[in-house]
């Protein structure tokens, strides 16, 4: 399907910021919190230039943005909020409650690390505080990815009735100025369609309990439902990204594998970096070495089929995690372990915000040492 484009120079906050307007969520539910600010700051001067017909609810505290989120999604309206590192940690109680009361509510992350020491720099810390709440969790390379991935997400959660956090690196994409493809306003708004929420506050033909207390009896069955769910989103995220790609011409899948296919030697990364590492791929396979990059790019649910195809034949793995989980395995690498059922090398990178250069990526690749942290 051909469709008309416009490239134009964003930041990745505000081409997250340009797809929530392009959306028009019945409700938006936000508090500033670096280096999230761009995201609504770019929404609220839309809503200010009536661009968007949103109920824009300003708030005292994260805590209160989610909240006021659950209380919007209950009633049946589109929802949308944003944050970012100690803002999830304050919202914290309430993330679990949108997963389980199967609010399709939409938050956009620009990741960074947590405290402390006081950080407001890029890394995964705060992703991986949600990984086990009961959202699903997609995370981005580009600017271009972080825009495309709010329409993808959005679909996801009005579909499975969970919640979606798209996630991009702080300032490494959030601030960083790219080309980004927009896509029409009508082709978006035909993409997304109308919601039809599935439960709500106002459907007094069909009363309901939303966010009761459950005793034994029952609070098993709904944390299963959670899970049973979760199953099925590898599926809709396929269907929704099979979609996209017939308005984008941009195909999205569970994992990218780039130059994967006769590699004996494979980094598997999130984010950013992983710009890095391709271009040190691609300098490396002229020198002859056959190596190459697997993408993580939808991480709750993980993927476990789809790495163990991707990595089947690959003797050598180096797993990067842009997280330190004190006392244990890293994250991402137990992940891909239990993925592929083969060690892996492990290192941690990146931790508040540190650049990481070609250099060092080319380190990994020819060294026959890894070391645990990049640093």
């Amino acid at each position: 399907m051909n469709t008309k484009t416009k490239k134009i120079a964003l930041t990745g906050g505000y081409a997250v910021g340009e797809a929530m307007r392009q959306i028009n969520p019945d409700v938006v539910a936000m508090y500033p919190i670096t280096p999230q600010t761009p995201i609504i700051e770019y929404f609220a001067k839309q809503k200010a230039n009536g661009r968007v017909k949103t109920e824009v609810v300003t708030v005292e505290s994260e805590h209160s943005a989610m909240s006021a989120c659950i209380g919007s999604a209950a009633c049946g309206a589109r929802t949308m909020t944003a944050s970012s590192s100690q803002g999830i940690m304050y919202m914290f109680e309430v993330l679990p409650v949108v997963s389980s009361m199967r609010l399709p509510i939409v938050m956009a992350v620009s990741n960074r690390a947590i405290s402390g020491p006081i950080n407001i720099h890029g890394d995964h810390s705060d992703a991986m505080v949600m990984r086990d709440l009961g959202w699903v969790q997609l995370f981005a390379e580009t600017a271009q990815e972080a825009y495309d991935n709010m329409f993808i997400a959005t679909k996801i959660a009005e579909k499975a009735f969970l919640p979606v956090a798209t996630n991009m690196d702080g300032f490494f994409v959030s601030h960083s100025v790219e080309n980004i493809e927009l896509l029409e306003d009508k082709i978006i708004q035909h993409f997304i369609g109308e919601y039809i929420p599935r439960d709500n506050l106002f459907d007094f033909e069909h009363p309901k309990t939303f966010g009761p207390v459950a005793l034994p009896n029952a609070y098993f069955e709904f944390r299963k439902q959670v899970q049973d769910t979760m199953n099925e989103v590898p599926a809709i995220f396929q269907e929704v990204a099979d979609q996209f790609a017939k308005i984008s011409n941009r195909e999205y899948s569970f994992v990218e594998e780039y130059r994967t296919e006769d590699a004996n030697k494979v980094i598997v990364a999130m984010g950013s970096v992983c710009g890095t590492i391709k271009d040190t791929v691609d300098n490396l396979r002229d020198d002859g070495e056959n190596i190459g990059l697997l993408k993580i790019r939808m991480f709750r649910p993980f993927p476990y089929e789809a790495v163990k195809k991707a990595l089947r034949g690959v003797s050598n793995i180096i797993v990067m995690d842009r997280n330190l989980a004190f006392g244990t395995k890293q994250i991402l690498a137990t992940e891909i372990e239990h993925a592929t059922g083969k060690e892996v090398k492990s290192v941690v990178y990146g931790l508040g915000g540190r650049d990481v250069f070609e250099k060092q990526i080319e380190e990994l690749f020819t060294n026959k040492e890894v070391p645990e942290y990049l640093m």
